[in-house]
Parts: C-alpha cells; structure tokens; sequence
C-alpha cells in the first residue's frame, strides 16, 4: 500500500501528517510523493520517522516520485541514503 503524501508539508501540518502515517503502518510500504508541491525541511522529520518505526519491524520504507527538490533537501541534509534517494 502506497501513502499520499498531500500537496503542502510544513511546520503547520507535519504533525498531522506524520500521525496519518503511523496510523496506517501496517500496510506503510511505500510513500508516493508525486502531489508534493510545497514543502520545508520538516518533510524529511516525516519520512524519517516512518522509516525509523518501519525499521524497528525489519521493514524498509520506498520513496516514490520524489521531486528534485526533495532530493536535494536530503541531500544537504545528509539523509538521501536512508531514504532510498
């Protein structure tokens, strides 16, 4: 099962975000990034800690049609390997 990450990802709603993914977990294999539009750094808080909980299972999480900017954000971060970037 593959998780929408919605249009915007920011300080306001990334919480929520991340909460909507832990709460589908059980079937978390892969994130589709392909509606990600607006975004900051705490995109990567997310994803980073849906593969962390993924990981803890012996799971991995896939990054799917992640936008350029994405990549580089991961990138200078440092974070592109564990994220399949």
């Amino acid at each position: 099962m593959s998780f929408q990450l919605p249009e915007t990802v920011t300080q306001e709603n990334a919480l929520q975000v991340q909460k909507d993914g832990l709460l589908n977990l059980a079937g978390l294999i892969s994130v589709d990034c392909s509606a990600l539009r607006d975004f900051d750094s705490t995109v990567l808080t997310v994803l980073l800690a849906w593969q962390k909980k993924l990981s803890a299972q012996g799971r991995a999480l896939a990054v799917l049609q992640a936008p350029e900017k994405l990549k580089v954000l991961a990138s200078v971060y440092g974070v592109s390997a564990l994220l399949g970037l």
